[in-house]
């Protein structure tokens, strides 16, 4: 009777063992798996080093001028960037339009400068990275609005946009105000030519900045013409306020030369004369200018009054035909139909030169009619032979009677 509860009891008690273990294989097993979520034991140790390098802050500093909410900021000399305990790797610099800021990162690092003036009156973002030695990145961003301007100046230019001109044309500008830092403003204007050929700027007083090649363009020649002026400051607290591009045209050549002495004009077309032409230039006392005169304005007919130029009430004709002006001062190649028989055989005008024409203009096929309907604006006049002296740089575009060396000094 008393064998049943002993056997009774060694089993329950072997089954009560085996029910252990296997509550401890099961909790073995849910230890495995929440073990295996965490990655595991080694794995574990492998992760919290990772974590606690990378959580380590960069010793790269970066500073950026101006802070950020940083308003009347200068458009040039105030955008600073740099890094310390690092080096600079990426600097981005834009407007509200997404318009990019170039700069260039000096060679060891630390500093990043824009290549560029800023606008006025605009709000710029800056984001600048930077790297320590252990190539641990810290960042720096900005946002600042630029000054807006009391004083302001534009450059008027010639020729037109979208025009096709003769292989004279210099690409001119002349500014509203008196521009005391001249390398700031010619900096912003950027000429562009297909094909490739250098171009130079020069100033003539402190109003007038002309571009031109070393030599005449050649015909085809296609030129861009950038005017990032906008911000700009020309002269202390006056800023210009063009953003412009400008693009014209090169046709054909056209160069043709006035032999004052044998009073005739030789018209040269391309490299081949086309045409010589009768013609009469300035008289004693009046002499008609030496040297290269660009056209810079054609006229089907205008007055010409000697008091405008310093003559007095010597002449005022008031329908002068197919008048090209020449000069500022007031020489003109134009139509002349009271000289008589001075064309070809002598010198007649105030220092013009005359070409044989009828009053009103409706002979078409009388010489200086023909020579209007076959110029145009950018064409250069050559005067040689004549009594006076050669024709200033900047009295009309006739910057061509500089050489390259005066030009570009």
């Amino acid at each position: 009777m008393n064998v049943r509860p002993i056997s009774g009891a060694s089993v329950d008690a072997r089954r009560g063992r085996h029910g252990r273990r296997g509550l401890a294989l099961v909790a073995g097993g849910l230890l495995l798996a929440v073990t295996a979520c965490g990655g595991g034991g080694s794995g574990d140790a492998k992760a919290k080093g990772s974590g606690s390098a990378q959580s380590k802050q960069s010793q790269a500093v970066v500073t950026i001028a101006p802070r950020t909410g940083a308003k009347s900021v200068d458009t040039s000399g105030a955008l600073k960037v740099r890094a310390s305990k690092g080096r600079l790797t990426r600097v981005t610099v834009q407007d509200a339009k997404g318009t990019a800021v170039p700069g260039a990162i000096s060679g060891d690092g630390s500093t990043w400068t824009p290549s560029t003036h800023l606008a006025a009156a605009t709000a710029y973002t800056v984001h600048a990275v930077a790297e320590d030695s252990a190539g641990r990145t810290a960042a720096e961003d900005s946002r600042f609005t630029t000054l807006t301007p009391r004083n302001t100046f534009i450059g008027d230019f010639t020729p037109e946009d979208g025009s096709t001109v003769g292989v004279g044309m210099p690409f001119s500008l002349r500014f509203t105000r008196g521009i005391t830092h001249p390398a700031d403003v010619e900096n912003a204007v950027r000429v562009t030519t297909e094909p490739k050929v250098p171009v130079a700027g020069h100033w003539f007083g402190n109003d007038r900045l002309d571009f031109r090649p070393e030599h005449y363009w050649k015909p085809g020649t296609k030129v861009t013409v950038r005017l990032a002026l906008d911000g700009v400051e020309g002269r202390p607290g006056v800023y210009g306020k063009q953003d412009k591009t400008v693009s014209f045209t090169i046709g054909r050549s056209q160069v043709s030369v006035v032999d004052a002495a044998k009073h005739t004009m030789k018209v040269t077309r391309d490299g081949k004369v086309i045409r010589t032409l009768p013609v009469t230039t300035g008289k004693p006392g009046y002499s008609t200018w030496n040297g290269q005169m660009v056209m810079s304005e054609r006229l089907t007919e205008t007055r010409m009054n000697g008091e405008t130029v310093g003559y007095g009430g010597e002449y005022d004709i008031k329908d002068v035909p197919h008048a090209i002006r020449l000069t500022t001062s007031g020489t003109f190649i134009h139509g002349n139909y009271w000289g008589g028989d001075a064309f070809g055989n002598y010198n007649a005008s105030h220092g013009c030169v005359g070409l044989r024409d009828v009053r009103g203009g409706y002979d078409g096929s009388a010489p200086a009619a023909w020579f209007f309907d076959h110029s145009m604006i950018g064409d250069v006049v050559v005067v040689k032979n004549s009594h006076d002296r050669t024709v200033a740089p900047d009295n009309g575009l006739n910057g061509w009677n500089m050489s390259w060396k005066e030009w570009t000094a």
